[in-house]
């Protein structure tokens, strides 16, 4: 999700530049008439904007957004209808329609206007005349337009040929002049406490967020002259809560029209002041925006907090009728989504026993473990998915199963692990239970010792056992959604994988599909055989820029173990190394390593962002295939991250998919380099340099490279002035052609410098073929012996045994065949073969190719031997390479198809005494 929150203005027009003008139809109800609504609505003062991307927890997602959006404008009384319409409006376009949703919030002095847009903008609208039929309620979709019509003031859809945009709008409730909400009349006993005198605290913040003005009260609670004060920037002094789950800063929410809460100010004596604030934004006369920030004494909050809807510390209303103990607690609405529950969850607890901090923890399947699942005032983005075990300690304080009270953590230490160096020494923590089973722990910590008793912990506990069964059933919505979510990613991984064979890409699909879906950064090693160490092969980080640093880190370190046990383990020398070498460049910059002082070198940086970038929780899988380890894949996460359960496993069923997936890549590698090696082993070395006669061949092998062709050439001396030449073609590929091959043409050179005519060596090689049995395959051979003449011509003998006849082109550009057809071999035994003359005069070339280039066909058509001529009487006055290079380009012009067949071209041109 995306998320933008505006300063006021007007909203953006929602038609791309240049688009065409808007569809628009009318709907049924209010909204016959919002065109006209619109162009009367008042001026917009603020915007937030998100998108989210089209799966189903984006739903809860926009739920929240919507929510925490119109709680900061103060719009609580339209939240809850607000909330219903975009979750419906959501669902309709990312699970429904399968797209991406923009969701837009606009407010206005009369109320909000909230747009949902999509990209489906096929879908139809209800017609005018259709009765509103909200169907059974058990439906999964298509009540969003009927909901607006039922519950928005005014709405409409419109259309563009990319988008269409549901919008509503709904206004605030009217309410008399000077009133807004009241609490019920209390006993005086029950009024919150303050000082002798209250103190607000006035600050105003201009558009850039510097502090223009600071009262006499700011003063008195701060302890900062004003002068002191003014023209610096309000993030100096205020100690902004991190919590998690919540996009909103003290820079957005000085921007927001209106927001209150809790925070603290850094006071002049160094120590944090907790307070109360309300903000509420302005004009001046110029037209300025600024700030004017209220500030009470947290504890004197009850001076700026909104009443709440329901009172948080009663569980009885104002006529003694008992309200739902979940409501008291959680507030109404409840979140739909698990963070969005445990989260509200913790805050209240803290609000409830007045604690500085809180923290839940949900169990895992085996309950042997919990997991940080939400938690306020403590370093959370350190310490979330960070695991405890269930058994801390011995005794019944040392266990989660029981309700405990520590009075000083200093006393105990480790008995509560997460509150390590947090500062905190007091807590109070109770289990959450369904039906007696464990399903995790809630509990409470202050900075200072004894603040708690039973009374608090027996508080605690009736609140946890009122929100344990919400939070069970959240919890099985979300590993439900998970497992989902894990079943599709691993078919799409298994889809990828299986779809190459190269050893490079599977490396980087493997990769790729981990960062960032699974983990900040990655690294796998691969070992080549049983005797070889583990070798760094590839590294990805989400940031490019960390790639190299943590490539350079990690090839410093040993790697680890390759250790065939299934399941992910913890690797702890990355992220101690890196913080090691980052201590040491720190500390070189400072001048602490006795080393003469200097400024700080520009290797600091790299050093610092990868030590972040690798300092959290690693853990390594083995890639076992086919009994053997064959690498590993190692997950990281940033400093002090933790793994998910859920995520631990996830990749533990990619590891063994990537695995296979990478042995198979390896033995294609391997079959793929023999194969070429058996290749180039049956075709000569090279060609030899023949005085008088230029010679050029082209050699072209179809398929992946993984089979052996068929098809072979050959260029030889026989004796003093001769030369034997061959071309020809085995049927079939792979072993037994490869056999035939290295056969022919080794066979071929023997029986040739045996001083053996033409015919007498090819029927030789016939009964050599035939002697190979059921491995043989009958073989079309062109073979011929070659003598260049004084008078600058040469002879040719040749004997074409089944072959495509040789061509023979001619100065005039006249192209013939230059033998005539006999028998193949490796067919029958007794062969009656002759071997023809002829002569090329100088400038003729004779071109001889395998069936691979007169058979290339383009659906019906196919070259064959007219087209090859019809080509060739084009190369007049070429060289022999020229010929070559033009006949194989016009072949594979020929047809778009990559070639079925191996392909060979041998061109001999005499050039003459003199003309060349």
């Amino acid at each position: 999700m995306t998320t933008g929150l505006i300063p006021g203005g007007q909203p953006p027009d929602p038609r791309p530049t240049g688009a065409l003008p808007q569809q628009r139809r009318e709907p049924v109800g209010h909204a016959a008439q919002h065109v006209e609504n619109r162009s009367r609505s008042s001026v917009i003062t603020a915007r937030a904007a998100a998108s989210f991307e089209p799966v189903g927890r984006s739903v809860a997602s926009a739920r929240s957004f919507v929510r925490d959006t119109l709680q900061g404008w103060g719009f609580a009384d339209i939240v809850d209808d607000a909330v219903v319409l975009t979750s419906e409006l959501v669902t309709n376009a990312v699970v429904h329609a399968g797209t991406s949703a923009d969701v837009l919030c606009l407010r206005s002095d009369e109320g909000a206007r909230i747009e949902v847009a999509d990209r489906y903008p096929e879908r139809e609208i209800p017609l005018q005349a259709t009765a509103i039929n909200m169907g059974s309620p058990d439906r999964e979709g298509g009540r969003g337009l009927q909901l607006c019509a039922a519950l928005a003031g005014r709405w409409g859809v419109e259309y563009t040929p990319t988008h269409k945009t549901v919008w509503f709008q709904l206004d605030l409730p009217a309410r008399a002049v000077g009133t807004r909400a009241a609490g019920p009349a209390l006993p005086s006993e029950l009024l919150p406490l303050a000082d002798g005198r209250v103190r607000v605290a006035v600050i105003q913040i201009d558009r850039t967020g510097h502090i223009t003005a600071w009262n006499e009260d700011a003063e008195e609670l701060f302890g900062y002259p004003a002068e002191q004060v003014t023209g610096k920037p309000l993030t100096d002094l205020a100690a902004w809560p991190h919590t998690p789950g919540t996009s909103t800063g003290i820079a957005e929410a000085l921007r927001l029209s209106r927001w209150e809460g809790s925070y603290g100010i850094r006071a002049a004596s160094g120590r944090v002041t907790p307070v109360y604030a309300s903000h509420l934004r302005v004009r001046d006369t110029g037209g300025e925006p600024s700030t004017v920030c209220l500030l009470v004494r947290d504890h004197e909050r009850a001076v700026l907090q909104t009443p709440q809807r329901v009172p948080a510390d009663s569980s009885t209303g104002s006529e003694g009728q008992s309200t739902d103990p979940f409501e008291v607690f959680i507030g109404s609405p409840a979140p739909d989504d698990l963070d969005g529950l445990l989260q509200r969850t913790v805050e209240r607890a803290r609000d409830m026993l007045d604690g500085d901090s809180a923290f839940l923890l949900l169990a895992t399947d085996d309950e042997t473990e919990l997991e940080v699942r939400a938690s306020t005032g403590l370093p959370s983005a350190r310490q979330r998915f960070a695991r405890v075990p269930v058994e801390a300690g011995p005794g019944r304080y040392g266990s989660a199963r029981m309700p405990a009270v520590h009075d000083d953590l200093t006393a105990v230490p480790g008995a509560v692990p997460l509150l390590n160096g947090t500062g905190m020494r007091s807590v109070v923590t109770v289990p959450l239970k369904v039906e007696g089973r464990l399903t995790g722990s809630l509990g409470v910590a202050a900075e200072a010792p004894a603040r708690y008793s039973n009374e608090e912990a027996l508080r605690l506990q009736f609140a946890a056992d009122r929100i344990a069964l919400a939070v069970e059933s959240a919890r099985l919505g979300e590993l439900e959604r998970l497992r989902r979510g894990s079943l599709s990613f691993l078919v799409e991984a298994s889809d990828l994988l299986a779809g190459t064979l190269d050893r490079d890409q599977t490396l980087a699909l493997m990769a790729q599909m981990t960062v960032p879906t699974l983990a900040t950064w990655c690294a796998v090693y691969t070992i080549a055989d049983q005797a070889s160490e583990p070798y760094l092969s590839y590294v990805l980080h989400e940031d490019e820029e960390l790639i190299d640093g943590i490539k350079s880190l990690l090839s410093k370190v040993p790697p680890p173990d390759p250790v065939p046990t299934p399941g992910a383990r913890v690797w702890t020398t990355p992220s101690e190394v890196a913080h090691q070498a980052a201590l040491r460049s720190s500390m070189r910059s400072l001048g602490l390593s006795g080393s003469p002082t200097r400024q700080v070198t520009p290797g600091i940086g790299p050093t610092l962002a990868t030590a972040s970038a690798v300092g959290g929780e690693t853990v390594v899988l083995p890639l076992v295939a086919r009994n053997r380890v064959i690498g590993m894949l190692t997950l990281g996460k940033p400093t002090d991250e933790h793994f998910r359960q859920e995520i631990l496993e996830l990749a533990e069923d990619l590891s063994r998919r990537a695995a296979l997936a990478l042995d198979n890549a390896r033995l294609y590698s391997e079959r793929t380099a023999i194969s070429q090696s058996l290749q180039r082993s049956l075709l000569p070395p090279e060609l030899p340099l023949i005085d008088g006669v230029e010679v050029e061949v082209i050699y072209r092998a179809a398929g992946e490279g993984n089979e052996v062709g068929g098809d072979f050439y050959d260029v030889f001396p026989i004796r003093d002035g001769a030369y034997g030449f061959a071309i020809g073609d085995v049927c079939g590929t792979g072993p037994n052609a490869a056999a035939v091959t290295g056969l022919a043409r080794h066979a071929l050179r023997l029986l040739a410098r045996e001083g053996l005519s033409g015919p007498t060596v090819l029927e030789r090689l016939n009964s050599a073929i035939l002697d190979e049995g059921a491995r043989s395959r009958f073989l079309t051979l062109l073979y011929g012996e070659m003598r260049p003449q004084e008078d600058g011509s040469a002879e040719l003998k040749v004997v074409c045994a089944g072959h495509p006849l040789p061509l023979r082109l001619r100065q005039d550009g006249s192209v013939e065949p230059a033998a005539e057809p006999q028998p193949l071999l490796g067919v029958i035994e007794d062969l009656e073969l002759y071997e023809q003359t002829i002569t090329l005069d100088p400038g003729d070339v004779l071109l001889c190719v395998t069936d691979g280039v007169t058979e290339r066909r383009e659906g019906a058509r196919m070259l064959g031997d007219d087209g090859l001529a019809d080509v060739l009487t084009t190369c007049t006055g070429l060289t022999a390479g020229a010929v070559a290079a033009r006949i194989m380009r016009a072949v594979e012009r020929f047809a778009s198809d990559a070639p079925s067949d191996d392909m060979a071209i041998l061109a001999m041109r005499v050039p003459g005494l003199h003309n060349d």
